[in-house]
């Protein structure tokens, strides 16, 4: 500090930083802001492999005292532009630090673009960027384009970064050459006024022969060309800069006005701004207002704005907001369902936070089909806003009502059916039947002022359906004569090839299986999988059997469904399961829910014991349904249960016990022949999914650029048949954890993870400030760690020394820093020990 430099990386990037805990790190923190005192600023490195851990670094270093901090793409996990997008934001929303991106590809093993650079910078916390990725061009679009402050990441990169107009360079070998490193900025000025031609060598040729890339950088004209486009790149600086505070005067932009800003150091007399300095002087952002999430502009009249808020990136959740000419269509609105490292919750809702002030705004929720990752949502949005028109298909809108009813919501509804249209606010809504795993599926296929728009919900081309009822081709290519602007496609078994089988051919099976079981005959199914109960009475009753619905929402459902006819239940063939005891074992079948390893589902209650049902040797347990991503452990120890208790399991593992209700690569391809549609959005499924779908669309035809790769939060704004991208809105998980909804937030479930693998540690104890000793304790307690607590007999005197020697060196130590202390005190010893990171509460009280 003294011989020049305007802050501190703590704990950046650099090899040793790994060897540190948690806590280590935060202490680092504490002491270094505590011994800088202001003489400078101290960016504490939050960034690491996952977005989690870098936002409790975030907190922990806001905690600790420090100015900003330096965030990393998650090395080595290579994530999209989309998902480098969601880091930068999400840590950017677990503090009040400003940040500066460290964009190192070498370590995080991905670039980040200049059009994903452009839109962080969009967010108001995001103020710098620290550049080590040696494209020059890149970086002077970054410069022109933004108001984010350059520095050099590299020392071999920083004149010529300098001179396209960068502020500053962040250096490690800074420590041992401070005094030439503290010139770089006023060199950088001459290179800008154009004095450095015949200079010093060419950095970036010297910087290409180490880096074995001549081919990556501008070559030994870098200095006349870094001349002459100083001052333009400077003048664009300065414009960019002016846009940004015009758009923060009128309210269009994002980016929050600042205390202070980013000006230059005076002391120092430089041109250029230290990196540390412009990052931190402005001062935070107050967390109210950083938790929004860098978004779109405003919405001009007659564009379309579409927001995916779930079902992007995941098997669940599906939900999708449309606005035009200020009026909001919903389409769809699901639930998805916990993993296991999301311990204690129910379900998993989108996030309604960019509807919540826009409610009366809502015309019309329409729902393409009646599964759970489509409707199980709607009373949770319903409780914010009753009266929103529920517009869906008969039996969508009678299992959606169904469920309202537990909810006590009596909702408003609109019946439709394959090719009716019905206007909604500014939006034309025609009806498509698709065949679906599911009876009365819809696709929409929304008219708009600015372009039209195909949803094709969840469907296949199933060509032997059992009600009859295909996925309405012919109208697909009348649509597609008349033009679609947008195709939001789903996308789940995209990667598979081929063509989906059909349902039909799972009736032999079963067909089979009936005449071969001479006990009881268990089939577990999704509850709202009408054909596959259709078909498994339709086997019951050839082989003289009677069936019992086991499971509260497999009642329901086929209650509803029964009554509205698109079950057709053989007379005299359901018993209740009440009476199920007094039937021989070979008459009955069980048509159960669980087949996705539920917890407190039917089949899962009957392997582990506590049902009513009671299964043996010799019954027969058939799983027939897929098997969800995430759900793989469940469903494997529910079978392990089920052979242990003596019955044959039979899945799609080893029988052709399910088909899938999704296209398949050959069937999205046709469609894609018929719709021809302008641009693509590939929606419904994972990553993977998405990314398999979009390489479909371009298969046929659709130009690259036009097929849009999104994630949860993304918005595209579709105008004179163009759809792009054009920015984010906050999109977290909103969980449900019996009555609390969204009061569970990921540093909870993280806490819930450690006790439950690592253990809990607590330590209590009392000193007395005055003489500076320990009254009481230290009393070590552990849940989950440790069979017995004497194990910490060995750790206890050096836990005790260390806190009398903190107060006695200390007396001004608050509780909190003497608390920090027996935390690291054990946690160290814990983690050399045994490998372990268990939970650890210290408490530390006066006399």
């Amino acid at each position: 500090m003294d011989d020049g430099c305007d802050g501190l990386v703590v704990s950046g990037t650099t090899g040793e930083t790994s060897t540190l805990e948690d806590s280590e790190k935060e202490e680092l923190f504490r002491v270094v802001a505590g011994a800088v005192g202001g003489r400078a600023k101290v960016i504490a490195g939050t960034g690491t492999n996952h977005t989690s851990h870098s936002v409790e670094m975030a907190q922990r270093a806001a905690r600790a005292g420090a100015d900003a901090q330096l965030v990393v793409t998650p090395y080595y996990n290579k994530p999209t532009q989309a998902g480098v997008l969601a880091h930068f934001h999400a840590v950017a929303a677990a503090s009040d630090l400003p940040i500066m991106i460290y964009d190192i590809p070498g370590r995080s093993g991905i670039p980040i673009t200049t059009e994903t650079m452009i839109r962080l910078a969009d967010h108001p916390s995001i103020q710098a960027l620290k550049d080590a990725k040696a494209d020059y061009a890149a970086v002077t679009r970054v410069l022109a384009n933004t108001s984010l402050d350059v520095y050099s990441g590299d020392d071999g990169l920083t004149l010529p970064w300098m001179a396209a107009g960068a502020v500053g360079v962040v250096s490690v070998s800074a420590h041992v050459a401070t005094r030439r490193h503290g010139c770089l900025p006023r060199t950088g000025g001459r290179c800008r006024r154009g004095q450095l031609r015949g200079g010093p060598p060419d950095p970036l040729r010297t910087r290409s022969r180490g880096a074995g890339r001549d081919d990556a950088y501008p070559g030994s004209g870098v200095r006349e060309a870094a001349s002459e486009a100083a001052g333009r790149a400077v003048e664009r600086r300065r414009s960019a800069s002016a846009r940004g505070a015009d758009r923060r005067r009128d309210g269009r932009g994002v980016r929050r006005s600042r205390r202070g800003g980013l000006g230059s150091r005076a002391d120092h007399g430089r041109d250029a701004r230290c990196a540390v300095e412009s990052v931190t002087a402005a001062g935070r952002t107050p967390p109210a207002e950083r938790s929004v999430l860098a978004r779109p502009p405003a919405l001009e009249p007659g564009t379309l704005r579409i927001v995916p808020l779930g079902g992007l990136g995941e098997i669940g959740r599906n939900m999708a907001v449309f606005e035009i000419d200020t009026k909001l269509l919903i389409i769809d609105c699901g639930v998805l369902f916990p993993e296991e490292n999301q311990p204690g919750v129910d379900l998993i809702l989108p996030d309604f936070s960019y509807l919540e002030d826009r409610l009366d705004d809502v015309v019309g929720l329409v729902l393409t089909h009646g599964h759970e990752d489509h409707i199980g949502a709607v009373p949770y949005l319903l409780r914010l806003k009753a009266d929103i028109p529920l517009v869906g298909s008969q039996l969508t809108l009678a299992l959606v009502e169904a469920k309202l009813q537990e909810h006590r919501i009596r909702p408003y509804t609109l019946t439709v059916s394959e090719g009716q249209i019905e206007q909604l606010g500014p939006f034309e809504c025609e009806f498509v039947a698709v065949n679906h795993s599911i009876p009365d599926a819809l696709a929409v296929f929304l008219r708009t002022t600015a372009g039209n728009v195909l949803h094709t919900g969840d469907f296949k081309m199933d060509q032997l359906p059992l009600d009859g009822r295909i996925t309405d081709l012919r109208a697909f290519a009348r649509l597609g004569e008349e033009g679609v602007d947008l195709l939001m496609v789903d996308s789940t078994n995209a990667d598979v090839p081929g063509f989906t089988t059909a349902e039909r051919e799972i009736g032999p099976v079963l067909e089979n299986l009936f005449s071969q079981v001479k006990k009881r005959i268990i089939v577990a199914s999704f509850s709202s999988h009408v054909h596959r109960v259709q078909q498994v009475l339709d086997a019951a009753e050839t082989h003289g059997r009677f069936v019992c619905f086991a499971g509260r929402s497999m009642v329901r459902n086929m209650g509803i469904a029964a009554s509205l006819g698109y079950l057709r239940v053989p007379e005299g063939i359901l018993v209740d399961i009440k009476n199920v005891d007094d039937l021989p074992d070979d008459r009955v079948v069980l048509m159960s829910t669980g087949s996705q390893g539920e917890p407190m589902a039917a089949l899962s209650r009957m392997a582990n014991g506590d049902h009513r049902i009671t299964v043996g040797k010799g019954d027969t347990v058939i799983l027939a349904s897929s098997l969800i991503p995430g759900n793989e452990n469940a469903v494997f120890r529910v079978i392990n249960g089920l052979l242990k208790l003596g019955a044959d399991v039979v899945h799609k593992g080893n029988a052709k016990v399910h088909v899938s209700g999704h296209a398949a690569a050959g069937e999205l391809l046709y469609c894609y022949n018929i719709l021809r549609p302008r641009n693509v959005m590939p929606v419904h499924g994972e990553t993977r999914h998405l990314i398999a779908n979009g390489r479909l669309a371009e298969q046929t035809g659709v130009p690259a650029g036009n097929v849009l790769l999104t994630d949860d939060g993304s918005v595209v704004d579709l105008v004179g048949g163009t759809a792009r991208i054009v920015g984010a809105v906050e999109c977290g998980y909103i969980y449900v954890d019996g009555a609390s909804i969204g009061e569970i937030t990921d540093a909870d479930l993280k806490d819930r993870r450690i006790l439950g693998e690592e253990g809990f540690i607590s330590i209590i104890t009392v000193v007395n400030r005055t003489t500076g000793t320990i009254v009481s304790g230290p009393d070590i307690h552990a849940r989950g760690f440790a069979e017995d607590d004497s194990v910490f007999d060995e750790i206890t005197p050096q836990l005790s020394k260390a806190l009398e020697d903190a107060v006695r060196n200390n007396r001004d130590h608050t509780t909190y820093q003497l608390q920090q202390v027996v935390r690291r005190i054990i946690g160290t010893w814990v983690n050399r020990r045994y490998r372990r990171r268990p939970m650890i509460i210290p408490v530390v009280l006066e006399a």
